[in-house]
């Protein structure tokens, strides 16, 4: 079994939603969805870093792998005053966005993950909704449907 096929306890699988809501969120939503919450003292494990990585793919979901192109990355990991370790890994050179990633994943594991919930990730989630909901209404807009009329001939 490939590291992608294991198991994922409750607690890894949830963190893996929100680490993927964060690092496709729009940094000015998750910055003013921050601005709300009193923010905690850190300290740096890893300052925020550019770097790229390797986009594979496969077609039709099954195929054999293949290098698609490289991506920009920036992370960084940081740990608080209480102990919880934060990553942050967003697409582009955000680093402020990296940082304020790590911050909503380390305060996600301590006792105030409810309100990180609420305040930050609840919001981020709708709107990426409602973005997915527009885009598919609009290239909804652009289908067309192919019939063939039967002419009565064999």
């Amino acid at each position: 079994m490939g590291k992608s096929e294991a198991v994922l306890s409750p607690s890894q699988a949830a963190r893996k939603v929100w680490m993927g809501l964060l690092a496709k969120s729009e940094a000015a939503l998750l910055a003013e969805r921050l601005g709300a919450l009193d923010l905690p003292e850190f300290e740096w494990l890893r300052r925020p870093e550019v770097g790229g990585v390797m986009v594979r793919g496969r077609m039709g979901g099954t195929g054999a792998p293949f290098n698609l192109g490289e991506m920009t990355v920036t992370r960084c990991s940081l740990r608080l005053a209480t102990g919880e370790v934060g990553h942050g890994y967003v697409q582009g050179r955000d680093k402020r966005q990296a940082e304020q990633a790590a911050l909503v994943d380390a305060l996600m594991q301590g006792p105030r993950a409810e309100e990180v919930r609420d305040a930050v990730l609840a919001p981020l989630e709708a709107a990426q909704t409602a973005t997915r909901t527009a885009r598919a209404a609009k290239a909804a807009a652009t289908k067309v449907d192919f019939f063939t009329m039967v002419r009565g001939e064999d």
